[in-house]
């Protein structure tokens, strides 16, 4: 995959740097693979950055109208500010190994040393650039993600925090307070570590939690910092999947922009995960391109737009390619196409900012305001049953025509007189909670779901 960059040098030319939004690239991140062969291949593979790199050309933003920043490798004083040793030396030591594991999920090959440090350098460039004056904003395209590595060790995908290395760079620069929001489905329990006891960086979650069931289990909401730095830690944890548009903007509204605004930030990153979007097979949620660029928007509105958006997580090519490139344009200036004015979030939803303001206001007491209201107007609401989220999962099954690829069979009887054939599955693209358990029973083609007696009938 070969990207010219010379348009873009050409049209930033053109214009101030300074007005520019940057990006940050480099295709010796592709190198970083997992080497083993399996039935399915790795969520997290070359094909995400390719994916986007190749919609931002097709729409003319990278390369055109964005300007490049070159890579370059990390250093190891640059990692030491983020991590420990143990941390570095385990990465280093996979150039001299064709595979390895960090943990059964996190791959490494002779590759991904040189990936880290190129996407932690690339960061940390950008933030510089972008706090200094010299770009606008930046959105950093970077692979392997970061926001799980914490300061010993790499895991989740993750092997380097580059959020955190970012932070550092913005610091070193000048900045006095930095704020890390985290929208990606998982808790990036690494960057909470990195800065639980720091009051000169606010980290904000939005994360799908589900009293710890959910991956990494950490990011409760009562998990609020510590050493005297409590409250900067904010942890937003949905209670289940199938979250929308609708719950992340509330929370923004009621949470998010009135801690931020207290803090008062000089600096702003956004850990930029696409995997609660819609149609991705890991976070089963239901955020949309402008959803995503609604709450770039807002964030761009701190820190004088001193903006970076990096790359964490997101695994369907469509939904990343998609949401990256929406928040990519607001960066150059293009409003979302979402209305905001009066969203309405769902009942657990609801309840999740509810929580995390009650929690939050001790530390923030202009969220006392919002608890007070909301509560005296929607509390009998947000504490009622919440069945109508499983009517919403098994809509949203109808809406997509899930295909038979997406659902894994777990157990198939048939025979005995039954020669329709009936199975117990699941459907990790359901946009449900955890793994719905349904029936399936195949009449003409046609598969009717049945769940806690709610049906539901899809083309399979």
């Amino acid at each position: 995959m070969y990207i010219d960059f010379s348009s873009s040098v050409d049209s930033c030319k053109q214009s101030s740097l300074s007005s520019s939004t940057a990006v940050g690239f480099d295709e010796r991140m592709l190198l970083h693979t997992e080497v083993v062969m399996k039935s399915h291949p790795h969520p997290e593979r070359p094909d995400r950055l390719r994916t986007i790199a190749a919609s931002l050309a097709t729409a003319g933003i990278f390369p055109g109208k964005c300007y490049p920043i070159p890579a370059r490798e990390i250093t190891r004083e640059e990692l030491q500010m983020v991590h420990s040793e143990e941390n570095i030396e385990a990465v280093d030591n996979t150039k001299r190994m064709h595979a390895s594991y960090f943990t059964p999920d996190t791959y490494a090959n002779e590759h991904s040393a040189c990936a880290a440090r190129l996407a932690a350098g690339l960061c940390a460039d950008l933030a510089s650039a972008i706090y200094s004056g010299r770009v606008k904003n930046g959105f950093a395209l970077v692979r392997p993600p970061g926001h799980h590595a914490g300061v010993k060790q790499a895991m989740g995908f993750c092997l380097h925090n580059n959020a955190a290395i970012a932070a550092a760079a913005a610091q070193a620069a000048g900045a006095k307070k930095v704020l890390i929001v985290d929208w990606d489905v998982h808790h990036g329990n690494g960057t909470q570590e990195i800065f639980e006891r720091s009051k000169s960086v606010l980290y904000i979650s939005l994360h799908r939690h589900e009293g710890g069931r959910f991956y990494p289990g950490t990011g409760a909401a009562d998990e609020v910092g510590s050493m005297g730095a409590e409250g900067y830690c904010v942890n937003i944890p949905w209670s289940r999947g199938g979250v929308s548009d609708n719950d992340y903007i509330f929370a923004f509204e009621q949470v998010v922009l009135p801690i931020a605004l207290d803090f008062n930030p000089d600096f702003t990153i956004i850990s930029a995960g696409f995997d609660a979007a819609r149609g991705d097979p890991l976070g089963c949620c239901d955020v949309t391109p402008a959803g995503y660029a609604s709450m770039t928007q807002m964030l761009n509105a701190l820190s004088g737009g001193k903006l970076l958006v990096i790359l964490e997580g997101g695994y369907n090519l469509r939904s990343i390619s998609s949401s990256a490139t929406a928040v990519i344009k607001v960066l150059l200036g293009e409003s979302p196409t979402i209305d905001i004015e009066n969203t309405v979030p769902s009942k657990a939803g609801l309840r999740s900012v509810l929580d995390v303001l009650q929690i939050q206001m001790n530390f923030w007491p202009t969220l006392e305001a919002n608890f007070t209201k909301l509560h005296s107007e929607w509390g009998s609401y947000a504490f009622q049953d919440t069945s109508e989220f499983l009517e919403f999962s098994l809509g949203r099954i109808y809406e997509e025509n899930r295909v038979k690829k997406d659902v894994g069979l777990v157990y198939q009887y048939g025979g005995d007189g039954d020669e329709r054939g009936c199975c117990i599955a699941y459907c990790p693209s359901s946009c449900v909670q955890s793994p719905l358990v349904i029936f399936l029973v195949d009449v003409d083609s046609r598969c009717k779901l049945q769940a806690l007696g709610l049906d539901c009938v899809v083309v399979l």
